[in-house]
C-alpha cells in the first residue's frame, strides 16, 4: 500500500520546526521513519502534515557535561551502537542495540523517534528507563527536561504538549567497573520482544551489591522498573539464589496479552530474561579495589 496523501514540511531549525507545528493541524514529525512510514502505508495514521526533522543538524550527536551523556534525539541507532564514547561510559548501549531490528533499520532509526514512539516492547525506552534519563523537550514556552518516568504517559503516548518536539536525552553515568545486561526474547532476531529485562549493578568493597536498578520492556503498556528487586538486591552478595527471588518480582507484573501469548506466559519469560540479565551483569561488575 501506499501513504494518504499529505504535505510535507522539510525546516532547517528546530525554532522553524516548532512554529510549523503551531500552525499546521493534524501533522506528523518524521525522524528515521521507521514506524511511521509503515504505519501510514497501512494506513493506520491520516496526517494532513508530515515535518521532517532531518535536516536539522543541532538535533544529531553526542555531548557530554558533567557525568552526564547527552545523545541528540536525530542520533541514528546505528550511530550509538558503534560509538566507543558511548561503549566506554553506557557499555550496555551497544548490547542492547544489537537486538534492535536489523542494521539497515539502526542506520536510520532515531533514539529520539523510539522514545517518542514508546513501544513497550522497544530497547531504547526500557534503557532511558533504567538510567532514570532526562528527556529534553522544546516547544512553544521554551525548554523543558522531564523524567523518562514521567514521559511515560501511557502505551505508546509520550506525555508532549501541543508544538512540542524531543531534541536530546540525557543519561547520568554509572561508575567505572560496574556491571551490565541486557537480554530479550523475541520469535525471530529483530522481532520486537515478547519481554527483556536490562540491569546495572555496582558493587561495594565488602563484595555486596551497592547499587541496582533492573528495568523490563515489552510486558505492561509501557516499560517498568522493579523497584522491589532493587530493594532485594541492595546490600546482598551476587548469587544465583538472590537472583531467583529477584526475578519472582515478575510475578506482580500487570502483563498484556495478545496474539504471541497470554499473560502468565508473559511473565515466566520476563522472570528468565531478569535472571539471564543478572548473571551478565554479575559476570561484568567489578569491586571498586579491582577499578583503581
Amino acid at each position: 500500500m501506499k501513504p494518504p496523501p499529505f504535505d510535507y514540511h522539510r525546516p532547517e531549525s528546530v525554532t522553524a520546526a516548532i512554529a510549523l507545528l503551531g500552525r499546521l493541524e493534524n501533522a506528523k514529525l518524521l525522524a528515521g521513519g521507521q514506524s511511521l512510514m509503515p504505519m501510514l502505508n497501512l494506513r493506520y495514521l491520516y496526517p494532513d502534515h508530515v515535518v521532517d526533522l532531518n535536516r536539522i543538524p543541532d538535533l544529531a550527536g553526542f555531548s557530554f557535561a558533567g557525568e552526564r551523556l547527552r545523545i541528540g534525539a536525530m542520533t541514528r541507532q546505528r550511530a550509538i551502537e558503534v560509538s566507543p564514547e558511548v561503549a566506554r561510559v553506557a557499555p550496555i548501549f551497544p548490547e542492547a542495540l544489537k537486538l534492535v531490528g536489523h542494521r539497515q533499520t539502526r542506520n536510520r532509526g532515531t533514539i529520539g523517534g523510539s522514545l517518542c514512539h514508546l513501544d513497550p516492547a522497544a530497547e531504547l525506552p526500557t534503557l532511558a528507563l533504567l538510567y532514570d534519563a532526562e528527556i529534553k523537550i522544546a516547544g512553544p514556552a521554551g525548554l523543558r527536561s522531564v523524567s523518562m518516568r514521567d514521559f511515560m504517559a501511557g502505551y505508546m503516548t509520550p506525555a508532549l504538549k501541543a508544538g512540542e518536539l524531543v531534541i536530546a536525552v540525557s543519561l547520568p553515568f554509572w561508575p567505572a567497573g560496574h556491571g551490565w545486561g541486557f537480554v530479550e526474547f523475541a520469535r525471530r532476531h529483530g522481532d520486537f520482544a515478547i519481554a527483556s529485562a536490562g540491569v546495572l549493578l555496582e558493587k561495594g568493597g565488602d563484595g555486596r551489591i551497592k547499587r541496582a536498578a533492573v528495568a523490563v520492556g515489552g510486558v505492561e503498556p509501557v516499560p517498568v522498573r522493579l523497584t522491589a528487586a532493587e530493594t532485594m538486591l541492595v546490600g546482598e552478595p551476587p548469587g544465583e539464589g538472590l537472583f531467583a527471588r529477584v526475578a519472582a518480582c515478575c510475578a506482580n507484573l500487570d502483563a498484556l496479552e495478545d496474539v504471541h501469548g497470554g499473560a502468565d506466559y508473559r511473565r515466566s519469560v520476563a522472570g528468565a530474561m531478569v535472571m539471564r540479565a543478572l548473571a551478565a551483569a554479575d559476570a561484568r561488575i567489578k569491586a571498586p579495589e579491582a577499578v583503581r
